[in-house]
């Protein structure tokens, strides 16, 4: 009998998410723009955000910890209910003198706050839900943030233009009570694992425990970190740097023709979540490395078609098509890859574990940005020595893990 997907519990996360989502994109793209104008640099932001990445990133093992020592929904409550009242507190003590300051401590701590967020919320699925329900159920999680991604910016830009900023923080505020309320009535089964003992004890033992097990227990969870923060890092150094430079600089195209690549990138990821959530029972792990070459193997026209003459019309269609194919096709990669890591993790470590996804694959975005980024400036007037070897080099990795996939084919059948 095939599992109720939508249960009072995982409706209450996602219409959570959504609320949480989207008062996080409408506050960021407002905090964007003002100091943007604030400042007239870029370079500013840039850098104020690159700083807030820092504690997602060594601070998720301790989140995950947390996830799975307290109550996961006590934990998700009193993150929303904090993240409010900073964005409230920010709000409060803005000032055109402190603007910069105060927005850049604000992203710090929501860096703080989502270290410990998301691998708490991704620990909830699978108690929430079993089988292929969690690969259903993470699909679905990932149209939900797409949506969001979407709709909010275009949103949060008339709300910012219209009332500015503060207003949308107070907003965005409303949207994270809103949040916590909807996790309050969230009831999960299980209880967490007890303290005892001192903190820091209990920390290192819990960190040396996660880590054994990914290591030494489970290599093969191992190897779908390794192959999920790869495919980030070139999927994200090519879309992120190459699309807009490709759009702006080689094509010399306008800002609304890589507003109109963005929101098609945005509708691709849609649907490589929806056709994740439908393809559960036909797309099982043996498959998966398909969608790592599919992934490369749609970065070979984008670059093959600068090797012929043709004008900046066609090749920018061909990119977007080409883009939108690799969105699409990691989208499903990574909700098939995070599901089979949570089936193979136990209950008591499903937070840790899923804190060090999210840390690898968050490290991978910006090298794979820093790398791209020097590698497209340098061949600017060849792009396709880029695009090209990367295409190849994609697929020869999801070729290469073929095996891997296969071999544990019927594990995860047995299990889904």
């Amino acid at each position: 009998m095939k599992q109720r997907l939508f249960t009072k519990n995982f409706t209450l996360l996602i219409l959570g998410q959504v609320s949480s989502l989207f008062g996080n994109y409408i506050l960021r793209l407002a905090l964007s723009m003002y100091v943007l104008e604030a400042t007239g640099s870029a370079a500013v932001f840039a850098g104020i955000v690159s700083i807030a990445i820092v504690p997602t990133i060594f601070l998720s093992p301790l989140g995950g910890i947390f996830a799975d020592r307290a109550d996961k929904r006590t934990i998700m409550v009193a993150l929303d209910t904090l993240t409010g009242i900073a964005v409230l507190s920010a709000a409060v003590c803005l000032t055109g003198e402190n603007a910069v300051a105060v927005i850049g401590v604000l992203l710090v701590i929501l860096s703080v706050l989502g270290a410990f967020e998301t691998p708490t919320v991704q620990a909830c699925i699978p108690q929430m839900l079993t089988g292929d329900g969690i690969i259903r159920g993470n699909a679905v999680v990932n149209s939900t943030a797409s949506v969001a991604y979407l709709t909010a910016p275009f949103l949060g830009g008339i709300l910012y233009a219209a009332i500015g900023l503060k207003p949308v923080m107070h907003t965005s505020v409303g949207c994270f009570s809103t949040t916590a309320l909807l996790e309050y009535f969230i009831k999960l089964d299980g209880r967490p694992g007890k303290c005892q003992g001192k903190l820091l004890s209990m920390i290192k033992k819990d960190f040396l425990e996660s880590l054994r097990f990914i290591l030494k227990e489970q290599p093969d969870i191992r190897k779908l970190l390794f192959l999920a923060a790869l495919s980030r890092f070139f999927v994200m150094g090519v879309t992120l740097v190459g699309l807009p430079f490709l759009i702006r600089t080689v094509l010399k195209l306008g800002a609304a023709y890589y507003g109109g690549a963005e929101s098609s990138l945005a509708v691709a990821t849609i649907l490589g979540s929806i056709a994740a959530g439908l393809l559960t029972e036909k797309l099982k792990s043996e498959r998966m490395s398909l969608m790592l070459a599919a992934i490369g193997a749609c970065m070979i026209p984008a670059g093959a078609v600068f090797l012929f003459p043709s004008g900046p019309a066609v090749r920018y269609s061909v990119n977007v098509a080409a883009f939108c194919g690799i969105q699409a096709a990691i989208s499903i990669f990574s909700i098939f890859a995070v599901s089979l890591i949570q089936q193979k993790t136990p209950g008591h470590l499903i937070g840790k574990v899923m804190a060090y996804t999210s840390a690898i694959t968050t490290c991978a975005q910006p090298a794979g940005q820093m790398v791209y980024g020097i590698w497209f400036d340098r061949f600017k007037d060849a792009v396709y020595l880029v695009l090209i070897p990367t295409g190849i080099t994609v697929c020869l990795i999801g070729l290469s893990a073929a095996g891997f996939f296969r071999k544990h084919n019927t594990y995860f059948t047995k299990n889904w």
